[in-house]
C-alpha cells in the first residue's frame, strides 16, 4: 500500500485480544508513521480497556476516541480515516471492508478475509471497483522456517512438487478454547477450515505458487460438544464456567477472573453485550467440527492430503513435500504434552503459548535429496508470537516498504484463493462429493 511523508491516520474495528497486536504497533513502534485515530466495537468496555493499556504503556497519551459499531461510518468520515484494521467477528469482515474501501480506506484484515463466497466476492468487487488496498494478515507467512521453506523450493531443491502431506494438531489448551467462544458457530467462523485452515491452505498455495482445483474432504465432531461429551463422560452441567461449580472439576474450564487480560475484555466487559468466553465445550450450540481431512488438486498437478485435529495431546505440524527430485520435511513441536488445569497465561490475550517454556519442543527442517544424505537446514527463529512471524508481518504491514523476493505480502486475492479450498471442503462435508473451487468462487 501507498505510504506518504505525512502520518497515516488509522482506526482499528473490533477490540478484541487479536486487536491488541495491532493496536500496541500503531501506537508504538510505527507511531511515526500512523496516527491511531478511531477504535469501533459493539462493546465500549473492551475500547476503553485498550485505551487503559495504552495510557499504561504511555503516560500522557490522549485516549483514541471510541465509536459504537452503528457509528462505524461516521468514524471513518469524522477522523478522516486512511487504514481501518478489522479485527472483528469473521462473519462481519466483509461489511467492514467494503464500507472503508468505499470510503476510501485502505484495509489490512485479520485472516480469514471473510466466511462464504458472496462475501469473498462482495470483497474482491469493491477492490477493483475503488482500486484501494486489501491486506489479509498470514503472519505465518512471515515465520522465518515457512519462510526457509518457501525459498527451498522456489529454488528447485527437490525439483518439481508432486505432493503434500500436512497434518496439524491443536493440544487440548488451544483447541478447545475455539468450542469456547463464538468460533463454536459455523455462522459466525465458518468452522476450522474457514477460521484456522486458511493459514495452512494460504501456506500450500503460497509455497507452491498456485491454486486450489478440487476438493474433497470429511469431517465431523468428534470429541467436542454435548453428545461426543455425555458419551465419554467428560460433559458437566453448566452453561459457562464462571460462577459454576460444576466447572471446578472440569479441566477443560476456562477461568476468565485468573488473567487480567481475559477478565478485563470479557468477564467486566460482558454486562453490555451478554458474551460469554467462558462457554462448555461439552455443552449444546457447537456446530463446528474437531476432525477434518481433506484432498486437494492444485493447477499444477500436485495434491494435498490435509488433516487438522483439535484435540491432540501436543501442538504442532508435520509437512512433508515430495518432488521430483527429493523430499523436505518440516517437524514443529510448538508443545510436547498439555498440563491439566493449565491457568491462564495473564501475559498474553490468548491460551496458546501458556507456560510455553515447561513444555516446548522443536523445529526441524529436513532436506532428503536423491542420492544424497538427508541435510538439516538450521533457520533461526525470532522473538514475539508465531517465531517471530508476528513481528516481521507488522514491519511488512505498517513499516517502510521494502522489496521482499519470497512475496509474503498477501492480498485481496490471496484472501480468497485460501478461502475457498476451506469453503469446498465444508461442502464436501455437507455433499459428500468432490467440490470444484470454480463452482463456488472464480478466481
Amino acid at each position: 500500500m501507498s505510504h506518504a511523508t505525512a502520518r497515516r491516520r488509522a482506526a482499528v474495528v473490533g477490540l478484541g485480544a487479536r486487536a491488541r497486536l495491532f493496536v500496541e504497533a500503531l501506537a508504538g513502534p510505527y507511531a511515526d508513521r500512523y496516527e491511531l485515530v478511531g477504535f469501533c466495537d459493539v462493546n465500549s468496555r473492551r475500547m476503553a480497556v485498550h485505551n487503559a493499556w495504552l495510557a499504561d504503556a504511555r503516560p500522557g497519551r490522549a485516549p483514541v476516541a471510541a465509536y459504537a459499531a452503528e457509528e462505524f461510518d461516521e468514524m471513518l468520515r469524522r477522523e478522516q480515516v486512511d487504514l481501518v484494521v478489522v479485527c472483528s467477528v469473521d462473519r462481519t469482515h466483509d461489511d467492514y471492508i467494503v464500507r472503508a474501501l468505499e470510503a476510501g480506506c485502505d484495509v489490512v484484515t485479520e485472516k480469514p478475509m471473510t466466511t462464504d463466497a458472496d462475501k469473498a466476492r462482495r470483497i474482491l468487487e469493491a477492490r477493483r471497483r475503488t482500486g484501494r488496498e486489501v491486506r489479509v494478515a498470514f503472519n505465518y507467512r512471515y515465520n522465518p522456517v515457512h519462510s526457509a521453506v518457501r525459498e527451498v523450493i522456489a529454488d528447485g531443491g527437490i525439483g518439481e512438487v508432486g505432493s503434500v502431506h500436512f497434518e496439524w494438531l491443536l493440544d487440548l489448551r488451544h483447541g478447545a478454547d475455539y468450542f469456547r467462544r463464538w468460533h463454536r458457530d459455523k455462522a459466525n467462523s465458518g468452522g476450522l477450515m474457514v477460521h484456522k485452515s486458511t493459514h495452512h491452505f494460504d501456506l500450500v498455495n503460497w509455497w507452491l505458487g498456485t491454486r486450489p482445483e478440487t476438493v474433497y474432504a470429511q469431517g465431523g465432531l468428534f470429541f467436542y460438544g454435548d453428545s461426543a461429551g455425555r458419551r465419554r463422560g467428560l460433559a458437566r452441567d453448566y452453561e459457562r464456567a464462571h460462577g459454576a461449580p460444576a466447572a471446578e472439576t472440569d479441566p477443560f474450564a476456562l477461568r476468565l477472573a485468573d488473567s487480567p487480560v481475559l477478565g478485563a475484555l470479557y468477564l467486566e466487559a460482558e454486562g453490555e453485550d451478554g458474551y460469554h468466553r467462558d462457554q462448555n465445550v461439552f455443552g449444546p450450540g457447537v456446530t463446528i467440527e474437531d476432525d477434518m481431512a481433506v484432498l486437494v488438486r492444485y493447477a499444477t498437478g500436485a495434491s494435498l492430503t490435509y488433516h487438522l485435529t483439535a484435540y491432540s495431546p501436543w501442538e504442532g505440524y508435520r509437512i512433508a513435500f515430495n518432488g521430483s527430485e527429493g523430499r523436505l520435511e518440516l517437524l514443529v513441536e510448538e508443545s510436547t504434552w498439555t498440563r491439566p488445569r493449565v491457568p491462564v497465561d495473564s501475559s498474553g490475550p490468548v491460551l496458546h503459548g501458556a507456560e510455553v517454556e515447561d513444555t516446548a519442543g522443536r523445529t526441524e527442517l529436513l532436506l532428503r535429496r536423491f542420492w544424497e544424505e538427508p541435510r538439516e537446514i538450521k533457520v533461526a527463529t525470532g522473538e514475539g508470537g508465531h517465531g517471530g512471524g508476528d513481528v516481521r508481518m507488522l514491519r511488512d504491514l505498517f513499516g517502510t516498504p521494502a522489496p521482499d523476493p519470497l512475496h509474503r505480502a498477501a492480498d485481496a486475492a490471496d484472501g480468497a484463493l485460501s478461502l475457498v479450498t476451506g469453503l469446498a471442503a465444508n461442502r464436501s462435508f455437507e455433499t459428500g462429493l468432490p467440490v470444484r473451487t470454480r463452482d463456488l468462487l472464480e478466481l
